[in-house]
């Protein structure tokens, strides 16, 4: 079961598709979604937030801190986090895990599960480096929403598959959503 994390950072698209990919492949997911994650969905896509709720197996709300899924003891496969706001790397990088999305986050790095972070922001701070580089210290994945163009993309729809494509491949899960280097 991977755990998908959409905070309010421009980008909620890959979040979507994320949840597409993984019901594609028949892999479970649970979802946390932002207060402000379900703003831009709705300012940015043609999701309505209930659909998108819908996508996955399992829903958790943001501010429920007693839900099972906060715990070490509550088994997952990994988490990413897509995409993810400066704030809430700051937070998760400080051990500051005052929501489920961080919180979960955290657990995932005590616990040296994965965790793939997909940050959305340009251009960067140096705390905003250094913050990626803490995560990236304790194995974090820092994974940047950089679509690749050797696959010679023709659509939207194919660079926003190619992140997801390498979000996939980050949690060693086989996938073919975008063309590969040969």
């Amino acid at each position: 079961m991977i755990v998908v994390g959409i905070t309010g950072a421009s980008g909620v698209i890959y979040g979507i598709r994320l949840l597409e990919a993984l019901r594609e492949l028949n892999i479970e997911n649970t979802l946390v979604m932002s207060d402000l994650a379900k703003v831009v969905i709705e300012s940015e896509t043609d999701y309505d937030v209930d659909d998108v709720i819908k996508m996955a197996d399992n829903y958790y709300e943001f501010h429920d801190l007693t839900a099972s899924i906060n715990s070490g003891s509550f088994k997952t496969e990994g988490m990413v986090i897509v995409p993810c706001t400066m704030k809430t790397l700051s937070s998760i990088a400080n051990g500051y895990g005052s929501n489920t999305i961080t919180r979960v986050a955290d657990v995932n790095l005590k616990e040296k599960r994965p965790l793939v972070i997909v940050p959305r922001e340009t251009p960067l701070r140096s705390i905003h480096i250094q913050n990626m580089l803490t995560l990236s210290q304790e194995g974090a994945t820092i994974l940047p929403a950089m679509p690749g163009f050797y696959s010679n993309p023709k659509t939207i729809d194919d660079q926003i598959n190619f992140v997801v494509g390498k979000i996939l491949d980050s949690l060693k899960i086989d996938n073919d959503l975008f063309k590969r280097w040969k």
